[in-house]
């Protein structure tokens, strides 16, 4: 007779039949089971099962706390484990090397595009390159705040914050990417009032209304991205949770995704109305060539720009599907760890998506390439002088030394 796991009397003949009848994998699993539940790490069980592999040992733990945290309590901090799906130090260090090269880029791409923007008077004033100024703020905060929360939960795996600051981190990536979104549906009802009302334009778009109608846009993302730590959650409501994101509730994924799915669906309108009207301007201008004058030149302009902003919607589109019908489909079916790892790598495609927009601008906008290349002739001149100075500098040096020579001689 063997004192049991449970504390109670036991045959260990009992023990032997078991692992016979059931294999020795499921055996081994068991006992690991059972020693992890009851933490009694120097019984027999931690002997019999000590021949499997380091990686078996780290999957049946934590396959094994999941399970107790489900049954147990669903909002414990360390439910977050659960969550930490790349298994592989490969897979770690590619997630690693996607987010910084994309972020680092990001950063420093939509970094020069304020620059350019606000540097130059005559783009700072137009209500369009405000809208595309708040694109570049919000993709720059997606990057900060995306890259190091979403780094140090699947790579470095810290669990050291609590349900709250969690939530805060999860509402600050889905603000600045909402906002992000947001941005490019105002930019396309931009160049939609712009097409459509050509002689009105320059009296519903104003200066005053862009800044009304941006900061309506931030107001109500972050709003939106703060329900769940304002109350919105799982562990609250006591409701289901999500699949992919630890203490969100099913009920406010799905209203999130129908958010964002509103919002394509207006820019998409919004875009094709753009190029059908495009296409009657093209149009327009071929059959009556004979005309000219500042009007083709806008509506050349137009069209250049709707173009530009179409290719920013199509890159956006590619890099968010993939995320967005995996939530989706988290919502009816539950996902298996290769899904989610799936959705995990799905998600630097939206770093992606932040850097190529002002890739985009910088090819296609003419004022924003000239603003670019004139501040890199401005930076070549500084560093053309600063090369030059110091030779200067001995040249004038050296001159002064002979003039006091001179002068010696003749003293």
């Amino acid at each position: 007779m063997t004192q049991g796991l449970w504390g109670e009397k036991h045959n260990f003949n009992e023990a032997e039949l078991y692992k016979t009848a059931t294999g020795e994998l499921k055996y081994k699993t068991s006992l690991v089971i059972l020693c992890v539940q009851t933490a009694l790490v120097k019984t027999k069980c931690f002997k019999e099962a000590k021949t499997l592999s380091a990686s078996s040992w780290l999957w049946l733990i934590t396959m094994d706390s999941c399970k107790i945290h489900e049954n147990a309590s669903k909002c414990s901090v360390n439910t977050m484990e659960c969550f930490m799906v790349l298994s592989t130090q490969a897979q770690k260090i590619s997630i690693a090397t996607l987010c910084g090269l994309f972020g680092t880029l990001c950063i420093f791409e939509n970094s020069l595009v304020l620059y350019l923007i606000f540097s130059s008077p005559r783009t700072r004033r137009k209500p369009s390159y405000l809208f595309i100024s708040s694109l570049a703020l919000a993709d720059i905060l997606a990057s900060i705040i995306f890259v190091c929360s979403f780094v140090n939960f699947h790579v470095f795996n810290e669990t050291n914050f609590s349900k709250e600051m969690f939530l805060l981190q999860l509402g600050g990536v889905n603000t600045s990417f909402s906002a992000s979104l947001s941005s490019l549906l105002l930019t396309a009802l931009d160049r939609y009032i712009s097409i459509s009302r050509p002689s009105k334009y320059k009296l519903l778009m104003t200066r005053k209304r862009a800044w009304i109608a941006l900061g309506v846009l931030w107001v109500t993302c972050a709003t939106i991205a703060s329900l769940p730590l304002l109350g919105w959650n799982c562990c609250m409501l006591d409701s289901t949770c999500s699949k992919l994101f630890p203490f969100v509730d099913d009920n406010y994924l799905s209203s999130w995704i129908c958010f964002i799915m509103v919002l394509l669906g207006c820019i998409i309108y919004a875009y094709a109305h753009v190029l059908w009207r495009a296409h009657q301007h093209v149009a327009y201008m071929e059959k009556h060539q004979a005309q000219t004058g500042k009007q083709n030149t806008r509506m050349r302009m137009d069209v250049m720009l709707a173009k530009t902003l179409v290719m920013v919607l199509t890159v956006l589109v590619l890099c968010w599907s993939p995320v967005l019908i995996l939530m989706i489909y988290s919502i009816f079916a539950r996902l298996s760890n290769h899904l989610r790892k799936v959705f995990a790598f799905c998600s630097t495609l939206c770093l992606l998506n932040s850097m190529v927009n002002p890739i985009i601008y910088a090819l296609r906008s003419k004022e924003l390439y000239s603003s670019l290349r004139m501040v890199l002739s401005r930076f070549r001149r500084q560093l053309k002088a600063s090369e030059e100075s110091p030779e200067a500098e001995s040249t004038r040096k050296s001159s002064v030394i002979e003039t006091v020579c001179e002068d010696t001689r003749i003293t």
